[in-house]
């Protein structure tokens, strides 16, 4: 009996899962000779990728052009307006980027925050001014703005104003503003007897039936 046969089964399971996690990053698997398997992700990866397809639906999450790459810095407060601007950002996109691309791939994503760390953080050592800004953008995602808001013009306006309508117009809403319903677009035949607007309905009957 062989000495693999004698071990618990659940340590012969974290071997397989070593193993394919190892064959995996090689770009390989059980499956076939250079058969390649998503591997975990680094937290700053992730982030990147998650960054790289937002608004597109036919992205990849492999490279990011520059406009998401100015989203990045800004959601994840790269730029902080004094030492890193909007203008830094894209000067360094152009510098990392090969001359006939127009998205930088995760290694160069790297390069162009190892160039804004130094400028960022002056005082600190390169490696330790890079960790800092990798910090700023682990985990993150994009912030999704809030949907604005319609502004009426004074025509729109004008036009919805109810106290504003005439005619038989203004006979379909009430004093508030509200709609009637029916009443306000089909003319009710009273049958009380009372002249049209006479506001002391009902008054006589009332005294009548007062005891005496």
């Amino acid at each position: 009996m062989s000495t693999a046969s004698m071990r618990p089964p659940s340590e012969q399971s974290r071997d397989r899962a070593s193993k394919r996690l190892s064959s995996e990053s090689n770009g390989n698997n059980e499956g076939g000779v250079g058969a390649s398997t998503p591997v975990e992700l680094t937290a700053l990866e992730e982030s990147f990728r998650r960054f790289a397809i937002h608004g597109d639906t036919r992205a990849t999450g492999k490279e990011m052009h520059g406009k998401n790459w100015s989203k990045l810095c800004k959601d994840c407060n790269v730029i902080d307006g004094k030492s890193i601007t909007l203008t830094d950002v894209d000067i360094v996109f152009t510098k990392v980027k090969k001359k006939s691309c127009r998205n930088i791939t995760f290694d160069e994503f790297k390069a162009a925050l190892g160039e804004l760390a130094k400028k960022k953080y002056k005082e600190k050592p390169a490696e330790e001014a890079e960790a800092e800004v990798f910090k700023l953008i682990e985990g993150k995602a994009p912030v999704i703005s809030g949907v604005t808001r319609a502004v009426a013009s004074p025509t729109v306006s004008r036009l919805t104003d109810t106290s504003k309508f005439t005619g038989s117009h203004k006979e379909r809403f009430d004093n508030s503003g509200r709609g009637k319903g029916k009443a306000g677009r089909v003319d009710v035949v009273d049958t009380s007897g009372y002249v049209s607007g006479y506001k002391h309905a009902g008054s006589y009957e009332k005294k009548l039936a007062k005891p005496m």
